[in-house]
């Protein structure tokens, strides 16, 4: 007879898997789908320029600052009902956002939106904890969880061209409406109930400190990938890291934490976190000069630049119905490490960007680094809700959540910080005759700025400020392209390290399940 741990996933698990995947899959949507509606949006709603920046940011921000809080409300309340109940709440936002009459009324819609969705990924994740008891159908139901967030990111922009051709700016968001009746229809039926049945009330001073402290740092982060290093980005980035240091101490001391830090003496769970966290890292951040180079460099309109991003959608597919099946013949830890050493090759690739074959090493390099990047974060998150008992799971599902969170907002601003100040060093090298302070000023902020200020002067300063700009951005995309595959080999180091010795650690016991990955 089978043991709880290895009983296999009935037909009513493997159903349920399909609606679990419908949210995430709009949960990815959601962050991409508002940016090609935003000329639109613009000339209905006049939203001032911070507006209009609230407008865009908003969602994922609130999404990072709830996700430890909703984690931990699921394991509490129950993961099926806080998903329910979030999806409804999701759906009755959307509606409020579509006919949105003002800008102030949109932020707060999407305030909304943005604290709701936090309730789909941790409750998701946590419930695929429970349903698939089996390891390896754990890791393939996980392969199938993250491909949906993968193919949300893809599709939002091109769904939401093809709305926009035909609809106003507000139907973007009506897309949610129909599945999120379905979830509520279907869900009850086919997701069972899980809930920690020792569980205590959620301490609320730690919600508030870890609200604080998310809310805080990624704010500072996104102060800084927008404007550079100032006060105000380093002052909330220290108060967050300061509230952070509170609410980790306060976890300490109390009998139900919010996170369980014994977690971090497993090495694999260590591992799995730190390589989320940094493979995210890197994949954003150069995810942010691609798109501006194909726009910009390349002259591709956004849905053009979105339909050539559609390689790398179509590796992360493959790599997420291959690599469950891949660790059954290879030990984990050698995939996962094969994964970065795939990261570091597309990132290498990019790194050979010129003028004549732009397209074509993007097209490779995307396809070559999605492989690697689900081989490192399917593996890593299965890891890290594997570690947890599964009354925890909920808790354990937000910390990889946040770190995959903190991970994209930190390479965005890390990365594109660095990008930018090469960028400018190049552009303060040009003596251009008839360009005014303000245009040279303007010329040297952004290549997006760059290229306003080159359609306003005659030629031949027209086609030097432009050629100028864009050589500038292609050698910012270089360095960071190289910069970006010391960094996937030193991740590999790392971990490899880290699981090498891991039973020599003294106090680190192992789930039985997650021996697996280091065996």
């Amino acid at each position: 007879m089978k043991t709880e741990n290895t009983r296999k996933a009935t037909k009513k698990e493997w159903i349920g898997l399909a609606v679990i995947a419908l949210p995430c899959l709009l949960y990815a949507m959601d962050l991409t789908v508002l940016y090609l509606a935003a000329p639109q949006l613009s000339a209905d709603l006049n939203p001032t320029p911070s507006q209009q920046l609230w407008i865009m940011d908003i969602y994922g921000f609130l999404v990072a600052g709830f996700l430890v809080i909703m984690g931990n409300l699921g394991d509490r309340i129950g993961r099926r009902k806080l998903l329910l109940y979030g999806a409804a709440a999701f759906g009755v936002a959307s509606v409020l956002a579509a006919f949105s009459p003002s800008s102030e009324i949109l932020i707060l819609t999407r305030a909304i939106l943005g604290i709701t969705a936090a309730t789909l990924a941790p409750s998701t994740l946590s419930l695929i904890r429970n349903m698939f008891l089996d390891p390896e159908e754990r890791t393939f139901a996980i392969g199938i969880w993250g491909m949906s967030f993968s193919l949300g990111g893809a599709i939002g922009p091109l769904a939401g061209g093809v709305l926009l051709e035909y609809f106003w700016w507000g139907s973007v968001f009506l897309m949610s409406v129909p599945v999120m009746i379905l979830l509520l229809i279907v869900g009850p039926k086919l997701l069972p109930e899980f809930k920690d049945p020792n569980s205590g009330k959620m301490d609320l001073p730690s919600a508030v400190l870890s609200l604080v402290s998310v809310l805080s740092i990624i704010y500072g982060l996104k102060q800084i990938a927008e404007n550079g290093l100032g006060t105000v980005s380093i002052l909330t980035i220290v108060v967050g890291l300061l509230v952070g240091a509170v609410f980790i101490k306060r976890q300490t001391v109390l009998e139900d934490p919010m996170i369980d830090l014994q977690l971090f003496n497993l090495p694999v769970f260590t591992a799995a976190v730190i390589g989320n966290t940094m493979t995210i890292f890197v994949a954003l951040g150069t995810f942010l000069f691609i798109s501006q180079y194909l726009q910009l460099v390349l002259g591709l309109s956004p849905l053009e630049a979105g339909l050539w991003t559609l390689p790398g959608a179509v590796g992360n597919v493959i790599g997420s119905l291959a690599i469950p099946m891949i660790v059954r013949k290879i030990r984990p830890l050698h995939v996962m490490l094969g994964g970065l050493v795939l990261l570091a090759i597309g990132m290498y690739m990019y790194s050979l960007i010129d003028s004549s074959n732009g397209i074509w090493v993007i097209i490779v390099g995307s396809l070559v680094m999605s492989l690697g990047i689900c081989a490192v974060v399917i593996l890593g998150t299965d890891i890290i809700v594997g570690s947890a008992p599964p009354e925890r799971a909920g808790a354990a599902a937000s910390i990889s959540e946040t770190a995959v969170e903190f991970g994209g907002v930190l390479g965005i601003a890390v990365l594109g910080s660095i990008g930018v100040a090469i960028f400018k060093s190049r552009i303060n090298a040009l003596s251009l005759p008839g360009l005014t302070p303000e245009q040279m000023e303007n010329s040297r902020n952004t290549l997006a700025s760059a290229v306003a200020v080159a359609k306003e002067l005659p030629e031949p300063s027209r086609q030097i400020l432009l050629n100028t700009a864009q050589g500038a951005f292609t050698d910012s995309l270089h360095f960071v392209s190289i910069l970006s595959v010391g960094i996937s080999v030193a991740l590999a180091l790392a971990i490899y390290s880290i699981l090498r010795n891991r039973k020599e650690a003294e106090g680190t016991p192992e789930p039985a399940e997650l021996d697996k990955v280091t065996r």
